[in-house]
């Protein structure tokens, strides 16, 4: 059995460059945002993450402080370390590694008051979570993507503001959370929300190694590790060490580091170029810049920096064409930094036309033509809400997320009742006021005097809504006679409607060879409505990969947020013709839709066929899906109403 103090060193890793370079420059400068690293299983993700904080030098804390805070930065100090400054008792400490569980709920994340200390003493204490032990440290959110969404947002502001605020039981907090953040993730389960995507700082996608002898030093190493860990810590101790004099080194650079107007000017026309939004990309940019500039012991920032730094920067970030491969392009980025050498030239923008009456056509790697499309009008939707299925499931799930809550344990805190049995989840301000009449009858020594009568348990609300999720066939078949055109109205008007009910909406793509998740399930119908205008179409009709990314996306909705309600929307002429396996494309398409129907998840299909030549298609598999079927030339406000009304029914 190793000591839980034998790490695997850093600079024993093989490969991996980019991932251990994005680690290292967020170790000098965590004002970088942290890091998210995108890889298949078993890349050495964690392995690096605990090698990082081996690695970094021990530091100054004040003794006995909950946040390990630093005695000579009183600004970030929390409340207790100011009052006693300057006359701190000081000690030496190694970095951590705080991993944040999958399961974890807010009061864990962010912390709470505790409930025993109080009773039995009247006073409050700050029962510190996990944000209070990453002060300073490093916070390693594993699959990320599979986070509740409100627990990335607090630690994301947290990981912003540098501190972290709690609001509980009518006591406010406030203390210092600073940390490096190492985020991972698998993108075969599904990717953040671009809005957290955009977040964290650098981003890295990394691969198994496929080159044999690389491989072979892999398995080479991790056997000697294995063997005789302390010997093979010892045989990297020189070079561990030594990257730990240059950060040193680079964090007391960074502050000296210049750069030049020119390479900000670069800076800028890349990120012009790349059409990402927003100018945090810029920031970070420039941070990085000049955070490779001290890594590599200089005080200037030249061109190469910033092309490393885009690398790290703007992967992640850039605005997606629908299939393409979300990567950067050198060639590009190389025209970027040549335009912005020249003087001031304007910038131009091809792709900042959404609304450009002539759809170019464009030839495609597999010979079809993609013509992006223009969408129809919406029509004017009934009243009547998104009808919601009957569901057998062990908690209410009525009507749209904008009026309905239901009870859950990682909700908000909204009122307090007695408790049939007494659990963890006592609310500490109704038990004393349940209390507080009683006192001067009961004995005892205590500040107050609580007996089981007087506990009150919390009850803890979420909003809960409908997840639409859109499977939009975007084929050849479907381009005939701008049959798109139509299509995009339909789904324009269904999107309207979820924005009114503040249902989440997503869209899946398929086309060609396969299935694209344009848009993960969000709240934001500009969005979708922005990617439906990109929206190109030719090539083939995979239709098994559609129906089975869609399932996929819904399935892991259902993991992340147990009370949303699935639906999937169908739009398609069924004329599958492209199998996943060996068997018949539509034979394929068929059993994946009987899955879905098994999985409970309702749903209804729009035939987009031409009724002059029927096959049926479409028909056949809504009858595999349990679904509800609707031709689209009929598709009219009347028709969509009742369809998404009688949904499920």
């Amino acid at each position: 059995m190793h000591h839980f103090n034998e790490i695997y060193p850093f600079s024993a890793i093989v490969g991996q460059d980019y991932m251990k370079k994005a680690l290292l420059l967020n170790a000098i400068n965590p004002k970088i945002g942290g890091v998210l690293i995108k890889g298949e299983k078993g890349t050495a993700k964690s392995t690096a993450a605990r090698a990082l904080a081996h690695l970094l030098p021990d530091r100054l804390v004040v003794e006995g402080c909950t946040f390990g805070c630093d005695p000579a930065d009183k600004k970030a100090m929390c409340l207790n370390c100011q009052k006693k400054f300057p006359a701190l008792k000081t000690i030496s400490a190694k970095m951590r590694v705080i991993e944040l569980p999958i399961s974890a709920t807010e009061d864990k994340v962010v912390g709470s008051l505790d409930i025993e200390h109080a009773l039995k003493t009247g006073e409050k204490k700050f029962d510190p979570g996990i944000l209070a032990q990453a002060n300073r440290n490093i916070l390693y959110v594993d699959e990320v993507n599979l986070l509740n969404d409100h627990i990335v947002d607090v630690l994301l502001d947290a990981a912003a503001m540098g501190m972290n605020f709690i609001e509980r039981e009518g006591v406010s907090y406030v203390h210092p959370s600073m940390f490096i953040l190492i985020g991972t993730m698998n993108p075969e389960e599904g990717d953040l929300r671009p809005q957290l995507l955009d977040r964290f700082g650098l981003c890295v996608d990394i691969e198994g190694i496929h080159d044999t002898e690389t491989r072979v030093e892999v398995i080479r190493r991790r056997r000697k590790y294995e063997d005789a860990p302390e010997l093979f810590i010892d045989e990297y101790e020189s070079s561990e060490q030594e990257l730990r004099e240059r950060i040193v080194r680079a964090q007391e650079l960074l502050p000296h580091v210049n750069m030049s107007d020119d390479m900000l000017t670069m800076i800028a026309q890349i990120c012009i170029d790349m059409a990402v939004d927003g100018h945090r990309a810029d920031i970070t940019m420039m941070k990085t810049a000049a955070t490779i500039a001290a890594y590599n012991n200089r005080k200037e920032v030249n061109e190469d920096d910033i092309r490393d730094a885009a690398a790290l920067v703007l992967s992640h970030r850039m605005r997606r064409r629908p299939f393409s491969e979300q990567q950067m392009d050198k060639q590009k980025m190389e025209q970027s930094i040549r335009k912005s050498q020249k003087e001031h030239p304007q910038p131009t923008h091809e792709h900042e036309h959404p609304h450009d009456h002539k759809p170019q056509e464009n030839q495609t790697s597999d010979g079809s033509i993609t013509t992006p499309f223009e969408e129809g009008a919406p029509f004017k939707l009934n009243q009547q809400p998104l009808a919601v299925p009957h569901r057998t499931d062990s908690f209410r799930r009525e009507g749209n997320g904008r009026r309905s809550t239901t009870e859950s344990r990682d909700g908000k805190y909204v009122r307090s009742r007695i408790p049939e049995m007494i659990g963890p989840d006592i609310a500490l301000d109704a038990t004393i006021r349940a209390a507080a009449p009683h006192q001067r009858g009961r004995e005892g020594a205590l500040a107050v005097k609580i007996e089981t009568s007087d506990l009150r348990e919390k009850v803890r609300e979420r909003k809960m809504g409908n997840t639409v999720l859109f499977v939009v066939d975007a084929s050849g078949s479907m381009g005939a006679q701008q049959r798109m055109t139509a299509v995009k109205g339909a789904i324009l008007s269904l999107l309207l409607d979820a924005y009114q009910k503040r249902d989440r909406v997503g869209l899946v793509v398929f086309r060609g060879k396969g299935a694209e998740i344009l848009l993960p399930p969000t709240s934001s119908v500009e969005l979708a409505r922005k990617y439906m205008q990109a929206l190109p179409v030719g090539g083939k009709t995979p239709l098994a990969h559609g129906l089975s990314k869609g399932f996929e996306v819904l399935q892991r909705e259902l993991m992340i947020n147990h009370h949303t309600i699935p639906r999937m929307i169908l739009i398609s002429d069924g004329k599958a013709n492209v199998s996943m396996g060996s068997g018949s494309p539509l034979d394929d398409a068929k059993e994946v839709a009987a899955h879905i129907r098994d999985a409970g998840i309702s749903s209804f299909v729009i035939d987009s066929e031409q009724s002059f030549i029927s096959f049926g298609l479409a028909h056949t598999l809504s009858d595999e899906l349990g679904a509800k079927y609707l031709r689209l030339e009929d598709l009219r406000a009347e028709q969509i109403a009742d369809l998404v009304k009688g949904i499920g029914m």
